[in-house]
C-alpha cells in the first residue's frame, strides 16, 4: 500500500465503518485523479496527435485524397477547403466536450450529445471502424511491403500488429507521446514530396470515369463531408480523452485549429502530385510511393519508411480507442482485449488495403454524418 494512501486512511479511521470506506475510496479516486492530471497537454501535442488520428495509411500512401478529391479534379481542391474548415470545426467540438467531461473514451461524448437511442447505434458504429481502421493500417503496411520491397504481404501485416499492441499497452501517454513525436517528420515529408512531384509528374489527369471507385461517392461536396466524417469516427476515442487532459479551452481551440490547417496543407500537397500523374498511378495500392520513386529510387526507399510510421501513428489510435472501449465494455483485461483484436484485425487485413479504402471507409462515412449532425447540434444549443 503506497504511503499516501495509508497516511490519508490514518487520518481518517476509516477501517471499521462503511461509509467512510466509501468516502474513502472516493477521497483517493480524486488523489490518484489530482497525481495524474498535473501534466497537462500542450497545443502542439494536441494538433500533432490530431494529424497523426487522421494521418494513416489511406493519407500518406494517397489512396484517400484519390478516392474522396482527386478524381474531381479542381472541385476536388475546393472540397478540400471544406474538409479543413470541418475538421478544425469538429476537433474542436470532440475536444471541448473531453475536456467537459473529463471523457474516457467516445462513449461520454455520444452519450453526451446523442441520447441514449443514437448513442447506441453510434457507439456501435465507432467501434466498429476502430476495428476497421486497424485492419486498413495492417492492410497497409503489407501492400507496402509488397509492392516496394517485394516481401510478403502479410509480413508487413503482422509488424505492425506486433509494435502497435505493444505501445497501446502503455497508456494513454505512451500513445501521445509517440504520436506527437513522430507527426512533424512525418507531415514534413509528405508536403515536401508532394510537392516535388506536382511541378514534375509523368502523366496527364485523367477523366474520374477511369478510376475505380466503390459507386458510393458521386459528388465533390459530399465526398468532402464523408471524408470528414469517417476520420471523426475514428478521432473521437482518441480526441475525446485527449480534451481531458489539455490544460484549458484556448489551448484545445489554438490545437484544433493547428492541426486542422496541418491537415488542409498534407491534403493540398497529395493532392497537386497525384493530379500531374493521373495516367501513371492507376491500379496502384499505394501512388504516392510511386511517384517518390520518380523523384529517384532513394527518395521512395526513404518515403516508405516515413508511410510505415504514418501508419504507425493511425494505427496506435484506432488500436487505443478499441481496446478502450471493448475493454470498458466486455470487462476483460485490456492486454488481452488488445492481443484478441490484433489477432482479428490481422486476419481481416488479408481482405486488401485499396478494397477497404474504397468500400469501408465511404460507408462508415454515411453512418458518421449521423454524429457529425449531434456534435454540431450540441454545440450551436451552447452558443
Amino acid at each position: 500500500m503506497p504511503k499516501a494512501w495509508r497516511d490519508i486512511e490514518r487520518s481518517m479511521g476509516c477501517k471499521n465503518d462503511i461509509k467512510q470506506k466509501i468516502t474513502h475510496i472516493n477521497y483517493m479516486g480524486d488523489f490518484i485523479l489530482t497525481k495524474t492530471s498535473t501534466s497537462k497537454v500542450s497545443t502542439f501535442k494536441i494538433a500533432a496527435t490530431y494529424i497523426g488520428t487522421v494521418v494513416g495509411a489511406g493519407f500518406a500512401t494517397g489512396q484517400e485524397i484519390l478516392q474522396f478529391f482527386a478524381v474531381f479534379g479542381i472541385n476536388g481542391f475546393f472540397g478540400i477547403i471544406i474538409a479543413t474548415a470541418l475538421f478544425i470545426l469538429f476537433g474542436y467540438i470532440i475536444m471541448s466536450l473531453g475536456y467537459k467531461l473529463s471523457a474516457k473514451s467516445h462513449l461520454e461524448i455520444i452519450q453526451h450529445c446523442g441520447g441514449k437511442v443514437l448513442s447506441r447505434g453510434m457507439d456501435l458504429l465507432i467501434t466498429f471502424f476502430l476495428f476497421g481502421g486497424l485492419t486498413a493500417m495492417l492492410a497497409g503496411t503489407g501492400a507496402l511491403f509488397a509492392q516496394q520491397f517485394g516481401l510478403p504481404a502479410i509480413a508487413g501485416n503482422i509488424l505492425m500488429m506486433i509494435i502497435t499492441a505493444i505501445t497501446v499497452m502503455t497508456g494513454i501517454n505512451g500513445v501521445i507521446n509517440s504520436i506527437s513525436a513522430i507527426v512533424p517528420f512525418l507531415l514534413v515529408s509528405v508536403v515536401g514530396i508532394s510537392l516535388f512531384s506536382a511541378f514534375g509528374g509523368t502523366g496527364s489527369a485523367i477523366e474520374v470515369a477511369s478510376i475505380e471507385n466503390s459507386g458510393l461517392i458521386r459528388h465533390w461536396l459530399w465526398s468532402a463531408v464523408l471524408y470528414v466524417s469517417y476520420n471523426t469516427v475514428v478521432s473521437t476515442a482518441v480526441l475525446a480523452p485527449l480534451g481531458a487532459a489539455a490544460k484549458d479551452e484556448k489551448v484545445i481551440f489554438r490545437g484544433a485549429l493547428l492541426g486542422g490547417l496541418g491537415l488542409g496543407v498534407g491534403m493540398t500537397a497529395v493532392f497537386l502530385a497525384l493530379r500531374n500523374n493521373m495516367a501513371a498511378i492507376q491500379g496502384l495500392e499505394v501512388p504516392l510511393i510511386h511517384i517518390a520513386g520518380n523523384i529517384a529510387r532513394a527518395i521512395a526507399i526513404i518515403y516508405a519508411i516515413v508511410l510505415v510510421a504514418e501508419v504507425y501513428t493511425t494505427a496506435v489510435g484506432s488500436q487505443f480507442g478499441l481496446s478502450a472501449r471493448l475493454g470498458e465494455k466486455l470487462r476483460y483485461r485490456r492486454k488481452t482485449v488488445i492481443v484478441a483484436t490484433s489477432i482479428a484485425a490481422l486476419f481481416a487485413s488479408l481482405f486488401g488495403f485499396s478494397n477497404l479504402v474504397r468500400v469501408l471507409y465511404p460507408l462508415v462515412g454515411y453512418g458518421g454524418v449521423v454524429l457529425l449532425i449531434c456534435l454540431l447540434w450540441h454545440w450551436r444549443r451552447k452558443i
